[in-house]
C-alpha cells in the first residue's frame, strides 16, 4: 500500500494553518412557512466544510459559516440553526463525545451531536458514514505518482474479499440506529440523510489527480456503494434520502477550478483536500432545498 507523499501532507498542513488564520431544512411545506423552524445539522466533514472561510465553532471540527447547513438555513430563513457538524465524526459520535485534535495538538472534545436535538426540533439533516468506512484515508493511500504501479485496491483485498466494502456494509446497522435515535429525540422533525457526491470521473484523470484509472473507478465505486447503503437505511428508518451524487456528475475533482464541487489532493480553492469546496457546499444546499420545497 502506498504511503501518502509529502506533497499531500504539506497541503493538508498548510490548509489547516490557513484555516487558523482566516480565522435547514425547514418546514415540510414551502420556505415561506419556515418561521419558527428549528434546524439541527448533524454530520461529518462533508457537512462541516473544513477550511472553507470563515470558521465557526471548535476549530478542530472544521466547521464553516459557508457549509451547506448555513446556506440552507439562510434560504429557509429558519428561526434557529444548531450546526454541530464536525470533521472526523463517525456514527458513534452522535451519542458519544468526539476527541478533537488539530495539527497533533489536543483540542478537547466535542459533545455528542445528539445533544443538539430536542422535542422542538423541526428539521434534521445528516451526513455520516464516510469515516466509519475510512474512505478519505483509503483515498490518501491510493495516491500514486508512478503510472506503472500496481493498483492500490489490491492492498484492500483479503482472501478475495474487499475489506472497504465490508466496512461500508457494517456501517449500515449503525446508521439505522442513528436514525432511530433522531426520531426518538426529535419526534416532530423531518429527517433528511444525504449521500456523498461524485469525487472523480470514470477512469480518473492521472496525473491531474494522481490515482490510477482502476483505483479511480474503485474509489468512486466504493462511494456509490456507501450511497446505496445510506439510501437503504434511510428508507427503512423513516428518513428521506438526498441524492447529491447524480447532480454532482461533471463537478468532480478532475474538472476545472470553476466547475468542480470537490477538491483533489492539492486544493485549488480554500477547502480541505478530498472535500467539498464552497461551491460544492452551496450546491448541496440547493439540492436539499429543492427536495424540501417541492
Amino acid at each position: 500500500m502506498n504511503v501518502v507523499p509529502k506533497l499531500l501532507k504539506g497541503a493538508l498542513g498548510a490548509a489547516a494553518a490557513i484555516g487558523l488564520v482566516v480565522g435547514g431544512t425547514a418546514a415540510p411545506a414551502a420556505a415561506d412557512a419556515a418561521a419558527g423552524e428549528v434546524y439541527v445539522a448533524l454530520g461529518d466533514s462533508m457537512a462541516s466544510g473544513p477550511l472553507i472561510p470563515l470558521p465557526t465553532g471548535p476549530l478542530a471540527c472544521g466547521r464553516s459559516t459557508e457549509n451547506y447547513a448555513h446556506e440552507l438555513a439562510d434560504r429557509l430563513d429558519v428561526a434557529e440553526l444548531r450546526d454541530v457538524t464536525c470533521s472526523g465524526a463517525e456514527t458513534e459520535h452522535m451519542t458519544q463525545p468526539q476527541s478533537l485534535s488539530l495539527l497533533g495538538v489536543d483540542m478537547g472534545e466535542a459533545p455528542p451531536q445528539f445533544d443538539a436535538l430536542d422535542a422542538d426540533t423541526t428539521l434534521v439533516t445528516l451526513t455520516i458514514g464516510g469515516n466509519d468506512a475510512g474512505l478519505v484515508g483509503v483515498a490518501q493511500d491510493c495516491m500514486q505518482l508512478d503510472p506503472t504501479a500496481d493498483p492500490c485496491k489490491d492492498g484492500f483485498m483479503e482472501g478475495g474479499v474487499d475489506t472497504v466494502a465490508q466496512r461500508i456494509e457494517a456501517m449500515g446497522p449503525k446508521l439505522g440506529a442513528v436514525l432511530d435515535g433522531i426520531h426518538a429525540r426529535a419526534p416532530q422533525a423531518r429527517v433528511l440523510v444525504t449521500g456523498y457526491g461524485d469525487y472523480i470521473k470514470p477512469g480518473g484523470c492521472w496525473p491531474y489527480q494522481p490515482v490510477l484509472a482502476a483505483d479511480a473507478d474503485w474509489l468512486q465505486g466504493s462511494v456509490n456503494h456507501m450511497n446505496r447503503v445510506i439510501a437503504d437505511r434511510a428508507a427503512a428508518h423513516g428518513a428521506e434520502y438526498v441524492d447529491v451524487f447524480t447532480p454532482s456528475r461533471g463537478h468532480d475533482a478532475c474538472q476545472s477550478p470553476g466547475e468542480k464541487w470537490v477538491e483533489g489532493y492539492v486544493p485549488t480553492a480554500p477547502a480541505a483536500p478530498l472535500h467539498p469546496n464552497a461551491r460544492g457546499e452551496e450546491a448541496y444546499a440547493n439540492i436539499i432545498h429543492g427536495q424540501l420545497t417541492t
